[in-house]
């Protein structure tokens, strides 16, 4: 185990490793030629100028005011100038609730166990109150959007004889006949994404060869057309990127054809949109059918949010792919503690030495002993799980879950699974992996307890130096950004010739909720659990809350910018983990107490955690509705106050094109002229007339689509489309910037009218 002496040298390398990350911050930040990697956000909103503009050569690069330097920390005090009502109308509720969860962990780590339970329950019921308060206030006031209106429609049956497209139609017409609008039927488009990414790759290379000729005219690139270029004809690189891109040009129209004409291609998935919010809250809160695993509705996404290839998956195969993932999830969770084991023997001196006695010279030196028991158990423990978050990504997406919010507070759950087993419970219990599995699987349920409880106050030390690896010196690597700093250079140097490429490589990225929302909960678990067995370490984690809170805040302020809104749907999870986290520390406490003199009064302590679940229980009742739906009230006042200020508003024109997927914008306009015909349901006893006016209420208000020509199409035509959904759709008008990582398919209404 560790001594202080040991956790002594890791505080102190800590420290100089967060004071250098602050101190490079502080100085590249001020510098013009860094001023697109510290302050993307406010290029993106178009509030910041380069300061690079102007002046000589050298004060482009390097800030030649040297009186700024003396003011290098101002970004503190910047950072906690914005009001949270500015800092959400500037970053959006999601951001502002995350920090809020930094400064929750200011006020939970006091007082005795019932004490710190009364006050941590009382913390929490309160935050919940304020966080539904300002997630229904969000709403409220949030300007028309179209997944207010728009209901996600999945497991649609097939009727024999009827399309898919029909059988929506007729359903929701006669079962939402006053409220029902149009739907936008999805389309199966998995191998045109695929060609489509392709494509861009060679669009890619065919950019960066022509670059390199720009810049060496009298050398015409290139390359050797074996495996990976290492072999095989040479030949010039831009004739031969350009002879490809025309190939895929001609498959990609061929099969863009295929999927627009078969009717095979429709998905049993819509996207249905009603008249006023308050029929699609009807909609999307109660079950459409007698048979309850068909037509199931729930709230679409917002454009944003959506996750388009996974609307692709059947409905039945998503109960074999959740099954497969949560046995995958077990897996690895068990078979990770093995290497976290033996990470935990590195605390090991005894052990190191019989595995590798001829180090037993240079193990014994003071420095490299304080060194090894003190700062590399907890730095190799967080390379281990460096790559974690990633895996979890993915076997989230394998689930299915078709909005990105849903995919990442999935992936945080599995996360924050992980942490508990392997980096909490793996590290206060000693061993190996098996030998672990076969205490546990042999002693009595009622004993794991006590002997956890045992070892916990011996881990302290470890969770001290794996707060300060992970905590300190992380959080100071978090403001530096020092792998967005390298790339946007590099790809500045070498890629970047228009403004817009300029854009894309300074993209900030946002929050990583995947991962940091499980290392909350982790320090609020480490917190509660030792704030009464071993004290010493709540300092340590309160100078983490403090010091992070103060570095989000800096980073939302000026660097992130959101890839969708949740309306902070997350904090259900995050105040049932903080519950958990409490009945461990709980339970660990019953169990540590029983091993000492003071075991007859545990009995007092079995109360706890069932008026801890009780509280959760009430809790759950009265807040976690209002993350789940939407009151019909709300809804019925904002419809009202829409017919008041707006009583001519077009909501067909409104939702046109607010679910077109992305991939699908670079068609030609006569075919998204057609499109935009079938999406809106037209009855067929209706006249001529009324069919020419709602081709024209759909039609005419949309703006141009980017037109697809196979043989020469300009390098961006599926990178930005130069069209999106109606500005107001998106709170603060900013409109949504699609993920084209995610292509797949295309929306599209499917409607009774004829195409003859």
């Amino acid at each position: 185990m560790a001594t202080l002496s040991d956790i002594g040298v890791s505080a102190l390398i800590n420290i100089l490793s967060a004071f250098a990350f602050l101190l490079a911050f502080a100085l590249l930040r001020i510098q013009p030629v860094n001023d697109r990697v510290y302050f993307p956000k406010w290029y993106i909103n178009g509030e910041r100028a380069s300061p690079r503009r102007g002046g000589n050569f050298v004060a482009k690069f390097v800030n030649l005011d040297f009186k700024t330097y003396l003011t290098f920390l101002n970004w503190m005090p910047q950072a906690l100038k914005m009001s949270e009502t500015q800092l959400i109308n500037h970053a959006g509720l999601d951001s502002a609730v995350f920090l809020r969860i930094y400064t929750l962990g200011f006020f939970v780590h006091i007082g005795l166990e019932y004490l710190f339970t009364i006050w941590i329950c009382y913390m929490l019921y309160k935050e919940y109150d304020n966080v539904a308060t300002m997630r229904l206030h969000f709403l409220a006031s949030q300007r028309r959007r179209a997944e207010q209106f728009t209901v996600a429609v999945r497991n649609v049956p097939q009727i024999p004889g009827h399309s898919i497209a029909d059988s929506l139609d007729h359903f929701f017409k006669t079962n939402h006949p006053d409220t029902y609008l149009c739907h936008q039927a999805v389309y199966n488009a998995n191998k045109f994404a695929s060609l489509v990414r392709k494509r861009d790759r060679l669009q890619n290379w065919l950019d960066y060869n022509q670059l390199k000729l720009e810049r060496n005219p009298e050398k015409r690139p290139t390359k050797k057309i074996g495996f990976l270029g290492l072999w095989g004809e040479r030949v010039d690189s831009i004739d031969f990127y350009k002879q490809q891109i025309k190939e895929f040009d001609k498959r990609m129209e061929l099969e863009r054809q295929k999927v627009l004409k078969d009717s095979k291609s429709i998905l049993p998935v819509a996207f249905v949109s009603f008249k006023s919010r308050w029929g699609a809250a009807v909609c999307a809160q109660t079950q459409q059918s007698k048979n309850p695993t068909l037509w199931l509705t729930d709230w679409a996404p917002e454009p944003r949010d959506v996750y388009w290839r996974n609307l692709a998956i059947p409905f039945v195969s998503l109960t074999i792919r959740k099954l497969i993932i949560s046995l995958s999830v077990f897996a690895l969770v068990f078979f990770y503690m093995i290497p976290i084991a033996f990470v935990q023997s590195l605390a090991n001196l005894e052990g190191l030495e019989r595995v590798a006695p001829f180090l037993r010279p240079v193990i014994e030196l003071n420095f490299i002993k304080s060194f090894l028991q003190g700062f590399l158990p907890g730095l190799a423990l967080k390379i281990f799980l460096y790559v974690l978050p990633t895996i979890l990504m993915i076997m989230s997406k394998i689930e299915g879950h078709i909005a990105i919010s849903t995919l990442e507070r999935r992936a945080s759950a599995k996360y924050y699974y992980f942490m508990l087993v392997n980096v909490f419970l793996g590290s206060i219990v000693t061993g190996t992996a098996f030998q672990q599995l076969h205490s546990f699987l042999h002693q009595p349920p009622t004993q794991i307890p006590r002997t956890i409880g045992v070892s916990i106050p011996m881990k302290a030390t470890f969770f001290i130096t794996y707060i300060m690896v992970d905590g300190w010196a992380g959080i100071a690597g978090e403001i530096l950004r020092l792998k967005p700093l390298v790339i946007f250079h590099l790809k500045n140097m070498f890629l970047v010739k228009t403004e817009r490429d300029r854009e894309m490589a300074m993209d900030p990225g946002s929050v990583d909720y995947p991962e940091t929302l499980p290392s909350l909960q982790l320090y609020f678990l480490l917190g509660i659990v030792y704030a009464v067995v071993t004290p010493i370490l709540l300092p340590f984690i309160l100078v983490f809350f403090a010091f992070a809170y103060l570095v989000y805040r800096h980073q939302i302020i000026n660097v992130y910018n959101p890839q969708y809104e949740s309306g902070a749907a997350f904090w259900p999870h995050v105040h049932s983990r903080i519950i958990a986290s409490l009945l461990i520390s709980q339970l660990l406490l019953t169990g540590l107490l029983s091993t000492k003199e003071a075991a007859n009064s545990t009995p007092l302590l079995v109360i706890l955690p069932i008026l801890t679940l009780s509280f959760h229980k009430y809790c759950k009742s009265r807040f976690e509705p209002a993350f789940r739906n939407h009151p019909l009230e709300e809804a019925m006042a904002k419809d009202l106050m829409d017919r008041t200020t707006e009583p001519d508003i077009n909501l067909k024109a409104f939702l046109a094109d607010a679910y077109l997927h992305p991939i699908f914008r670079s068609f030609e306009e006569e075919e998204l002229v057609e499109i935009r015909v079938d999406k809106v349901r037209v009855d067929r006893h209706q006249s001529y007339a009324d069919n020419a006016q709602t081709r024209d209420d759909i039609s005419s208000p949309s703006p141009p689509h980017h037109a697809y020509h196979p043989t020469s199409p300009p390098h961006h035509s599926y990178h930005q489309p130069t069209t999106s959904p109606p500005q107001d759709i998106y709170h603060h008008g900013i409109p949504p910037q699609y993920d084209y990582n995610h292509y797949g398919y295309h929306y599209e209404a499917g409607s009774w009218t004829s195409r003859d």
